[in-house]
């Protein structure tokens, strides 16, 4: 139930990808990609993804970490939803959001 409430909004949005960063947005990020009848895409901590990655550095409220996502995840044009289950200081979710919309659209985020 709490998984069809989260993927209602995006229904009618035509979403290709979900995006989740580890590990916890692969908890709810993969059943919404399921939902939706969308691709997932997991985020990792560097050296955990096999072939070639692309780096995100950004900083935290108590210092700098660092995530790595395939090269080759988006294509240009495809619509992206980013799912993720805890909002701390939202360092995370913004790197990854800033990632992706210069990776898919070359600027910064849409929202829905």
């Amino acid at each position: 139930m709490a998984v069809e409430l989260m993927s209602q909004p995006f229904r009618a949005k035509h979403i290709d990808l979900v995006v989740g960063a580890e590990s916890r947005g692969f908890i709810f990020g993969t059943a919404v990609a399921n939902v939706l009848s969308a691709g997932f895409i997991p985020v990792r901590k560097p050296g955990k993804l096999p072939c070639a990655t692309r780096r995100c550095e950004y900083a935290l409220e108590y210092g700098t970490d660092a995530l790595e996502i395939h090269a080759d995840a988006f294509q240009p044009g495809q619509k992206v939803l980013i799912v993720d289950d805890l909002l701390a200081t939202g360092g995370t979710l913004a790197a990854v959001a800033g990632w992706c919309a210069r990776r898919v659209c070359g600027s910064r985020p849409s929202r829905f």
